[in-house]
């Protein structure tokens, strides 16, 4: 099939590749000319796993390409989608302007009947402004699909070519049908695409990722209650996993959400209950619960410490919002860095990928170290922010000899009480019993 996408951020640009590597011929287009030119020599300007790859095999293969002609982009196409992006605006709700401008420039580009696809997360009741500014600005009939995306960033690229459902919401027979041929060797393993109304598979992405994040918060709670208690939360998710009811997935405590989707997600969704005369008490709660989470290092710091932490020097392993990505929108290494600073201390900081998105955030503000242990010489202590596998099984005798003090604030419970005992290290993890050494 002929397709573009239009928006080359996470998911336009992993859409389209991977809707390419399955055999289609797909036309990505952008408005940013440079990051076009970038993209059609092979540049990547996100790091995700295995996307650089799909990429330069597709281009040399001529089943992708990148552009900023939307026009000739659309009238090459037979289904076009919508992947711009939604920000989150000041009330909390989804800003549409980017997805209703495309949707009128497609509607002014047609050249004769499209199937037009939201990819973007979109509010309930978008796909019916899609089709209305599409139609304002065109005679040709036109069928607008919804289809969000569930990509994990980290495993986008396994997500897409092996997702474990697809969501088409639309009523035209023809387009869903054009949509069904388009998924279909995505699923030969009988994962279900599941056809629905426009409104309801626009509302399924909101509760999946709001569901997730109360899972999140549920377990980030009860580990501050096992704290209190003196009960260990890895015990505690162990036994409430193991019900198949409840299941291990999204159950391991730490510094909080953060990303593209969960924090504005959860806004939107709430915005939306709100417009409609409900109040959303339970996401309310989750959304706080959260940002109190990602201060929890540093209140755990400070005691540790005192309030006083002038001249004190902190290493930071972990600056992306999770492993296997640069992106660091919404990271809790963002408000943990942030109050370091703000209570006088010096921050060293390490990930294997985010340094650069690190740049544009703290630029001078803090020291960049390639090498994680290269951050930790002569610090206080260490704090760690982000579930890297590189992070899970360190050298703790080298890592002994480079601190000043051998403290380790463990924001993602990596780390085995027996081993540090043996090195000497006084460790705070969350939701589990510390290790003080005297």
């Amino acid at each position: 099939m002929k397709l573009c996408v239009i928006g080359t951020g996470y998911v336009g640009l992993v859409a389209g590749t991977c809707f390419a590597e399955s055999g289609n011929d797909v036309i990505c287009v952008d408005i940013d000319e440079a990051k076009v030119a970038t993209l059609q020599k092979g540049g990547v300007p996100i790091y995700e796993p295995g996307l650089e790859e799909l990429i330069r095999r597709n281009l040399a293969e001529r089943r992708l390409w990148f552009s900023s002609d939307l026009v000739t982009a659309v009238r090459a196409s037979e289904i076009c989608f919508i992947a711009v992006g939604t920000p989150e605006t000041s009330d909390g709700s989804a800003d549409l302007r980017g997805v209703i401008k495309v949707a009128e420039e497609i509607g002014s580009a047609m050249n004769g009947y499209r199937v037009v696809v939201c990819k973007s997360t979109v509010p309930v009741g978008t796909a019916d402004k899609v089709a209305k500014a599409i139609r304002s600005k065109t005679d040709h009939d036109v069928d607008v699909i919804s289809n969000p995306e569930f990509l994990k960033e980290g495993a986008a690229v396994e997500d897409f070519m092996k997702p474990d459902r697809v969501v088409i919401g639309g009523s035209s027979t023809r387009a869903i049908d054009m949509m069904l041929t388009l998924y279909k060797p995505f699923v030969r393993t009988e994962n279900p695409i599941m056809v629905m109304d426009n409104r309801s598979a626009e509302m399924t992405k909101y509760a999946a990722n709001a569901f997730l994040a109360t899972r999140i918060s549920f377990i980030n709670e009860i580990a501050n209650l096992c704290e209190r208690v003196g009960a260990d939360v890895a015990d505690v998710r162990r036994g409430m996993g193991s019900d198949r009811r409840i299941g291990h997935h999204f159950l391991f405590p730490g510094v909080g959400y953060g990303g593209s989707c969960f924090p504005k997600d959860v806004q939107a969704i709430i915005r939306t209950a709100h417009e409609n005369g409900l109040e959303f008490p339970l996401l309310n709660a989750v959304e706080h619960v959260n940002e109190t989470q990602k201060r929890l290092l540093v209140e755990k710091v400070a005691h540790h410490f005192g309030d006083e932490l002038k001249s004190r020097r902190f290493a930071i392993w972990g600056l992306a919002f999770k492993p296997r990505t640069d992106d660091m929108r919404e990271a809790p290494s963002i408000v943990v860095i942030e109050e370091l600073l703000r209570r006088g201390a010096v921050v060293e900081a390490h990930d294997p990928e985010a340094l650069n998105e690190a740049r544009k955030v703290f630029a001078d503000r803090i020291r960049y170290h390639r090498l994680n242990y290269d951050a930790l010489e002569g610090v206080d202590a260490l704090l760690v922010i982000t579930d890297w596998n590189e992070f899970r099984r360190p050298d703790f005798k080298r890592m002994r000899q480079l601190m000043r003090t051998p403290v380790i604030f463990d924001g993602r419970n990596l780390y085995d009480h027996d081993a540090l005992r043996e090195h000497g290290f006084t460790y705070y993890p969350i939701g589990r019993p510390a290790l003080e050494i005297a």
